[in-house]
């Protein structure tokens, strides 16, 4: 299989939307079934100079198909700038096949060698054991957990809070 990872661009819009509102995609996320394209590319359009979003994309019968999606996001304030949060997506076809481990790796990538972050955080449902152990493979801990924070099928499920830390830059 041959896989890109590269810079989210406007056109992507309706896959991208396609990929979040997918079953077994849309239930570990923060995504609405209601997303709309227009809401995508607008976002798209207006990432900040702290948003890094990347795509992984596959070609599938002479065309591009997007399989996952990975953001970071550093945060704005100064005295937490030294901190982002991350999310990812990958399409349920192509779970389990490394996309996802590759697109984290690129975000690592450019926290770790680029921005000179300090810490990473993300959210994750706490019954997501796939996920969970992909973001402890790249060093990620589980740092507490949050009760009933997200809604999904009806149920309130509970979320756990993960970090990872570049160690060669605290106290330096």
């Amino acid at each position: 299989m041959d896989l890109i990872i590269r810079p989210i661009k406007v056109e992507d819009s309706k896959q991208v939307v396609e990929l979040r509102t997918m079953k077994g995609v849309m239930e570990n996320t923060l995504a609405m079934p209601s997303e709309r394209e227009d809401k995508i590319r607008e976002k798209t359009l207006n990432l900040g100079i702290n948003d890094y979003i990347f795509v992984a994309e596959i070609k599938e019968e002479n065309d591009y198909k997007i399989v996952g999606i990975a953001a970071l996001n550093v945060e704005n304030s100064p005295r937490l700038r030294h901190s982002a949060g991350i999310g990812i997506s990958v399409h349920t076809k192509y779970q389990g096949m490394g996309i996802g481990k590759k697109l984290l790796n690129k975000l690592l990538d450019i926290s770790d060698n680029w921005l000179m972050l300090v810490r990473i955080e993300l959210g994750v449902l706490c019954d997501n054991d796939k996920a969970i152990n992909l973001y402890k493979s790249l060093g990620f801990v589980v740092e507490g957990k949050k009760k009933y924070t997200t809604i999904r099928n009806g149920k309130y499920v509970d979320e756990y809070i993960m970090g990872r830390y570049n160690e060669n830059l605290i106290n330096k």
